[in-house]
């Protein structure tokens, strides 16, 4: 299926497409601040401003809670840990998708992505448990053939694998798989498993000028990635 880059003007012909959630689709930093600093309350921990959190995000759970721990000032994240996890997952869980958005353009790239009848998968670094829902919760569930979370596969972006096992499980070479991402690690982890890469300028990319990372475009909005006969 041919695909217009409206950027670029360029055509793309591709067997299916990955799309990353959090920065890609849903801006979740509103739920990330409430279960941070919920849990960081339960552990008796002081606050972290939000506008902290968006250079911690895209590389795991277990990444997050660590650099944010260490950020409030705890000397052995180890020992911490644990409990850390304990009470973000039960505040996460709780208010999955309440403080979140989707994107603008987002529901129209994806609803238009999906009536061409491109198979489309979901691979976020979130947990599964996690992902699940704020898809169910933003009516953008019912678009994806799969759906894979950092705790899917032994490793998480921006390591190869997760791709390569996406691929694996909608049946396409990861040559003609579309990886739509926000960051450095979406960028990365398709170099290495040989897929191409879009990435949107809104997203989160640890504070760094997303532009500068390689990709075929760089969107502001997923409305112009479509399918050419929508062009």
């Amino acid at each position: 299926m041919p695909l217009l880059l409206s950027t670029t003007h360029a055509l793309l012909d591709v067997d299916a497409v990955m799309i990353d959630l959090d920065g890609t689709m849903v801006n979740t930093l509103g739920d990330f601040a409430q279960a941070l600093n919920r849990m960081l309350a339960d552990l008796a921990l002081p606050a972290i401003d939000p506008l902290a959190i968006e250079h911690m995000v895209g590389k795991g759970t277990e990444h997050l809670l660590r650099t944010v721990l260490a950020h409030v000032g705890v000397a052995d994240v180890d020992a911490r840990y644990a409990a850390a996890w304990q009470r973000y997952q039960h505040h996460y869980l709780q208010l999955n998708g309440q403080y979140a958005q989707l994107y603008p353009g987002v529901l129209e790239g994806v609803q238009a992505l999906a009536a061409s009848g491109l198979p489309l998968a979901c691979l976020t670094n979130k947990p599964l448990a996690f992902a699940q829902p704020l898809l169910r919760a933003k009516g953008l569930e019912k678009f994806f053939q799969q759906v894979f979370g950092g705790d899917s596969f032994a490793q998480k972006k921006p390591h190869p694998l997760p791709l390569l096992e996406t691929c694996k499980a909608l049946g396409t070479q990861p040559a003609r798989t579309l990886m739509v991402g926000d960051s450095s690690n979406d960028a990365q982890a398709a170099q290495a498993a040989g897929c191409p890469v879009v990435l949107m300028t809104y997203g989160f990319n640890h504070g760094q000028p997303i532009q500068a990372v390689p990709a075929l475009a760089h969107l502001q909005s997923l409305t112009q990635l479509r399918p050419n006969n929508l062009a």
